[in-house]
């Protein structure tokens, strides 16, 4: 069958055959012109494509955050599971820390939330707020976690 469709059809195969090496000819001339014709703008161009990734690459590398892992390491005391917790009352003096700022520092020891700990006093938010921030003055920190670890080294909380 195939012999049978190739006899008929010689003619128009070579014609196709013949038509795509020419045109796969000219294509070929048609490039090496270009190429030839502008190769100062073939390599321009090629050298802008390479700096413009190698700028990329350069900025990428360079606006790369650099973060640094500072390790403190720390002595922790453990206090005695039988002797109880003691006032340092020296210290409240010295930080005239009320019996309220007191409270919310307690609170917020065991690990409260503003809107908890105006819950547990039954006071308003702004309040809790205001007690807060005054703690913060009085003990010169700047974040909860400061203040509680203070009272702790204070001996203010237990």
């Amino acid at each position: 069958m195939v012999p049978g469709f190739l006899s008929k059809n010689k003619h128009i195969i070579l014609y196709g055959v013949s038509l795509a090496v020419l045109l796969f000819l000219l294509k070929w001339l048609e490039l090496r012109l270009v190429i030839i014709d502008h190769a100062f703008e073939l390599y321009v161009g090629a050298i802008a494509v390479l700096f413009t990734l190698l700028g990329i690459w350069l900025a990428l590398r360079l606006s790369r955050p650099k973060v640094r892992t500072i390790v403190v390491e720390k002595e922790v005391l453990v206090q005695p599971q039988g002797n109880g917790f003691e006032l340092n009352e020296k210290e409240l003096a010295r930080l005239a820390i009320s019996n309220r700022e007191l409270e919310v520092l307690q609170l917020m020891a065991e690990g409260l939330s503003n809107q908890e700990i105006a819950a547990r006093l039954f006071v308003s938010l702004s309040t809790i707020k205001t007690h807060t921030s005054r703690l913060f003055e009085k003990m010169d920190v700047k974040r909860r976690t400061q203040a509680v670890e203070m009272g702790k080294r204070l001996h203010i909380i237990p």
